[in-house]
């Protein structure tokens, strides 16, 4: 892989996690399409987005920041999780396996930004 952020296991687990998200919000009633679940998938693919961005060419400290980015936008996600789970588009079940996913990604993500200082 040419670009260091390939190898990377978070951003490689965030990317799958995207797809996780366009799982979920195909099956977003109409009504929540330019609501909700544009607001989760910016956010969702911000996360690796970040990391990619961050991680090629920059100083520990600016990729450290950029990685400060990605963590709030897994938060945003998780944020979405609990409005489309209060607003009933969002199961159960998918909202524990997602919200398990992103704890994970958002604790690798801490240990990388933790690993530069």
């Amino acid at each position: 892989m040419a670009f260091k952020f390939e190898n990377l296991k978070v951003w490689q687990r965030s990317l799958e996690f995207t797809l996780e998200i366009d799982r979920l919000i195909k099956k977003f009633p109409d009504n929540e399409k330019f609501a909700l679940s544009s607001q989760m998938k910016r956010a969702g693919d911000s996360i690796s987005l970040n990391i990619a961005e961050g991680s090629t060419g920059q100083s520990n400290k600016e990729f450290a920041r950029f990685l400060g980015i990605s963590l709030r936008s897994g938060i945003e996600v998780v944020g979405c999780l609990h409005i489309g789970k209060k607003r009933g588009i969002v199961p159960e079940e998918d909202f524990l396996r997602m919200y398990n996913e992103l704890e994970e990604i958002i604790k690798m993500i801490q240990a990388l930004r933790n690993s530069l200082k």
